[in-house]
């Protein structure tokens, strides 16, 4: 499965609910503090259940709602390339489309809600019969089942399977009237479709920039983990497993029933009392017999106890390696990598190497990758479908960058509303621009002008009136001449406004 988009409620600065779409690339840009990085740290919540990186607690509950009486935290994900059917039990295969649990395009739509930030109650929205004798048919029992069959003398070729019934049922109404509903999986089926469902939803791992690791933790910041992880979801291994499993439990079973035998002929109360208690291999945790599977330097010093630069190049090593292993390899899982300011302690030309792997990365099979990110370097190697602009934590301040916001597709336009910098660059850009248009005399007309001393060959100056935009270009380009005050940042910024309004206003 694949995440489709993602919903956040109550939840640290999201008081009201956004929705954010998620393709295979998706970079969150925006200033600090403005709620990216709690966007990621929710879908580590819904994914891991708290055995992530993010451990949820009640000051993660929105103070505004708080205060208004709502206690509860609502994180929900919608999901594409759902599997074709799904097994309920041993016996009794149905699909999300036979149980109506599919939303009206055709996705599956999972919500979380944690009140009180406790345990999660789960639910699937989903379009679903809501008509009189024919609704909350996954949340009844077989003899339930059986007894509306009876009630209304319908046929159904196999009574033992719950799907079967349902489908009878359903199938026997006039109107169903499917309504948008939510369908708690607590119990009887909804809960083991749910159960089975797990099983299919992504790998979700979150690598962040400044997180301060404990020898407790227990995910992953190396990305070692993960690879456990992945490599024990491969299907041949998990069936070699389980023949083991049930190898080593079949000989338990037999020294277990030896042991009775003996201990029956000495006191057969106590042995009639007993029943020796051996686990399915399907509840066994192999992931914990590789929890100390790392990458460790010469000092055994792990990846996640080291500095920050160290850390970020193995990723990138790690990363590159993944996107060709994820090109080449057919039938892996579905996994989703989250990444906080890939760039943060990397040299610029890092940069470009790791996203360059991650753009690769996220085009391999069943992968998905989401990063947030503060550098301009990055913004320029993306195209404009990948960049989420977060302005504020509010639906309104979420948007998608559009290519023509300007006239023109430009990059460094994302980077200054999103980062609020103005650049050399993006000021060359917009004057060479209005040039291209034949409009600089209109842009200069009517605007005040300050004094330029131009440098001439014989090294003395002349004195101009120019506009500011012009003294600011011609610093830019003739450095050399340190006959004129520097301008300034604010001074900047306004030549860069000055022209983004001249074009928006003729475009």
């Amino acid at each position: 499965m694949k995440i489709k988009s993602v919903g956040v409620k109550g939840f640290r600065g999201y008081s009201s609910r956004i929705d954010v779409e998620f393709p295979s690339l998706r970079v969150l840009v925006g200033k600090n503090d403005i709620g990216k990085s709690t966007i990621l740290e929710a879908l580590d919540i819904f994914f891991n259940d708290g055995k992530g990186n993010v451990k949820l607690d009640k000051e993660d509950i929105n103070k505004a709602n708080l205060m208004a009486g709502d206690n509860s935290i609502e994180i929900s994900v919608e999901f594409e390339d759902l599997p074709a059917t799904i097994i309920i039990d041993a016996t009794n295969e149905t699909s999300l489309s036979d149980e109506y649990l599919l939303t009206t395009s055709n996705t599956l739509k999972v919500i979380k809600r944690y009140q009180n930030a406790g345990t999660a109650k789960v639910y699937i929205n989903a379009y679903h019969p809501n008509a009189d004798g024919c609704k909350d048919l996954l949340l009844k029992k077989n003899s339930e089942l059986k007894k509306i069959l009876s009630d209304h003398s319908l046929a159904c070729t196999d009574k033992t399977k719950n799907s079967e019934l349902r489908k009878a049922i359903w199938l026997s109404q006039s109107a169903l009237q499917l309504e948008e509903v939510e369908i708690e999986v607590a119990k009887i089926d909804s809960k083991n479709i749910w159960e089975q469902l797990k099983s299919y939803m992504p790998l979700y791992t979150l690598f962040q920039a400044d997180r301060k690791n404990s020898d407790g933790d227990s995910e992953v910041q190396d990305p070692m983990r993960l690879a456990v992880r992945e490599i024990l979801g491969d299907p041949a291994i998990q069936s070699d497993l389980a023949r083991i499993a049930d190898t080593v439990k079949s000989r338990l079973d037999q020294l277990a029933s030896q042991t009775l035998v003996k201990l029956s002929e000495m006191n057969p109360d106590i042995a009639s009392s007993l029943n020796p208690q051996i686990p399915d291999s399907g509840v066994l945790k192999w992931v914990d017999v590789f929890k100390n599977v790392a990458i460790a330097g010469d000092n055994e010093i792990p990846i996640n106890k080291r500095g920050s630069g160290v850390k970020r190049l193995i990723l990138i090593s790690f990363f590159r390696a993944e996107a060709e292993r994820r090109q080449q390899e057919a039938g892996l899982p579905s996994v989703v990598y989250a990444i906080e300011e890939p760039e943060t302690s990397q040299h610029p030309d890092h940069q470009r190497a790791l996203i360059d792997a991650l753009i690769a990365l996220s085009e391999a099979p069943r992968t998905q990758i989401i990063l947030t990110s503060h550098s301009p370097e990055i913004v320029k190697r993306l195209k404009f479908e990948n960049i989420l602009l977060i302005t504020g934590q509010d639906s309104a301040s979420i948007r998608q960058v559009q290519e023509h916001e300007l006239p023109y597709p430009s990059l460094n336009e994302v980077n200054y509303v999103a980062f609020d910098e103005p650049s050399f660059e993006y000021h060359n850009e917009l004057y060479g621009y209005i040039e291209s248009q034949g409009s600089l005399s209109a842009y200069k007309a009517g605007k005040p002008t300050v004094v330029y001393n131009r440098l001439n060959r014989d090294g003395t100056t002349t004195p101009q009136q120019i506009v500011l935009t012009e003294y600011v270009r011609h610093q830019i380009h003739h450095p050399e001449n340190t006959s004129n005050p520097r301008f300034t940042d604010a001074e900047l910024k306004q030549s860069i406004e000055d022209m983004r309004a001249h074009i928006q206003a003729n475009p």
